[in-house]
């Protein structure tokens, strides 16, 4: 018997998209389902038909050969479809999981491997050490599988039990409605095992709390609230699964010097009326040596100076930030008689030069209306 078009079984377009036809195949899960049609071999065909459709249909590549090439296409690459609604269930625990809100073939999860959690650590730095990187020596309390019963909780010699109550599942079947729905089994909660003599080193736990040495890396460049990853430093995981991940999450520690500004750096430094006036040569510190900075003449207060390359680098990368230099010109008190005396001096002779500028801009004024 010819196959149908896995489109007209999901009754959709050619051109609908992935959300249309996942949307399309919970709607016909949910219709025929085995639970809510029981001893009806029409809608488990239906079940697995939808099934086989969505399994080539929601996958875009599957989906592109089916297309092109029709049924033989995706035979051709292995696939023949599903021979038991369990195949499905396993397939598609997601897609179930969202309609239903449970597991819906109520399948056990006994002692699956489980991943341990992620930690998280909190350290403070100075300011140097961001800027420079370093490598910074911590301890944190971690749970680590016992190493006396190798993480099965039972005391050497022994082991864990099946759970009579669930047979090892570590779930239980129940009934609501049409449907069986699993639930976590409250002999063994979840476990699938008992242990009737528990390690006397962890308490049948199977792991313990221990201080655990670490060395972080920091690298140059980091700010506030960088977070670094150190894979596997987490708490162990139960049942042989992975151990978490341990993320430092850094506070850098304001500094006396710089201000920072994103990877450039802001220092302020004073320089007199005469230094603005006449230019000055300006020493002015880095992150390594001081460097000599020539303030130009007529420099203004507020005015800045930027050194390229010599801020804060880029982490993971060879590009540096900028230093800015911000001057700010201190006007002179406590002056004496002399002082004073040639300020105004000065300002006489400014007051001439500009007398001068602007007598000659009249003129020129004049010059060009008189035609001149």
């Amino acid at each position: 018997m010819a196959k149908r078009d896995y489109y007209e079984i999901l009754e959709v377009s050619r051109d609908a998209s992935q959300d249309e036809i996942k949307s399309a195949y919970r709607k016909l899960a949910f219709k025929f389902h085995p639970d809510r049609n029981p001893d009806d071999p029409e809608a488990e065909n239906r079940f697995k038909e939808a099934a086989e459709a969505y399994e080539v249909l929601g996958n875009a590549e599957k989906r592109q050969t089916y297309d092109r090439f029709g049924h033989d296409g995706v035979n051709g690459n292995g696939f023949s479809g599903f021979s038991s609604s369990e195949d499905i269930f396993g397939a598609f625990s997601d897609i179930f999981g969202e309609v239903f809100g449970f597991s819906a073939a109520g399948r056990g999860g006994g002692n699956r491997p489980r991943p341990g959690a992620d930690l998280r650590y909190n350290l403070d730095i100075t300011f140097r050490q961001a800027a420079k990187g370093a490598e910074v020596d911590i301890r944190i309390p971690v749970e680590q599988v016992c190493g006396r019963c190798d993480g099965s909780g039972a005391a050497p010699g022994s082991r864990p039990q099946t759970c009579s109550q669930c047979g090892g599942s570590g779930t239980m079947q129940q009934s609501q409605g049409f449907f069986r729905i699993s639930v976590t089994c409250p002999q063994c909660r979840g476990a699938g095992s008992i242990i009737t003599e528990p390690c006397d080193e962890c308490m049948g736990r199977g792991s313990v709390i221990r201080d655990k040495d670490l060395k972080v890396r920091i690298p140059a460049g980091v700010d506030n609230n960088s977070r670094l990853r150190l894979r596997g430093e987490g708490e162990a995981g139960m049942f042989g699964g992975p151990p978490g991940d341990l993320y430092v999450v850094l506070r850098v520690e304001p500094d006396a010097v710089f201000e920072r500004q994103g990877q450039n750096l802001l220092i302020r430094r004073e320089i007199s009326f005469v230094e603005a006036a006449l230019g000055h040569r300006l020493e002015v510190p880095t992150l390594d040596d001081p460097v000599n900075l020539e303030i130009p003449k007529g420099a203004q207060s507020g005015e800045v100076f930027r050194l390229r390359g010599l801020g804060l680098p880029h982490p993971g990368s060879s590009h540096q930030g900028d230093l800015l230099v911000e001057v700010r010109v201190k006007t002179p008190t406590n002056m004496n008689k002399r002082q004073e005396e040639l300020l105004r001096e000065f300002s006489e002779i400014e007051s001439k030069k500009l007398s001068t500028k602007v007598k000659g801009f009249f003129k020129k004024t004049k010059d060009k209306v008189m035609g001149e």
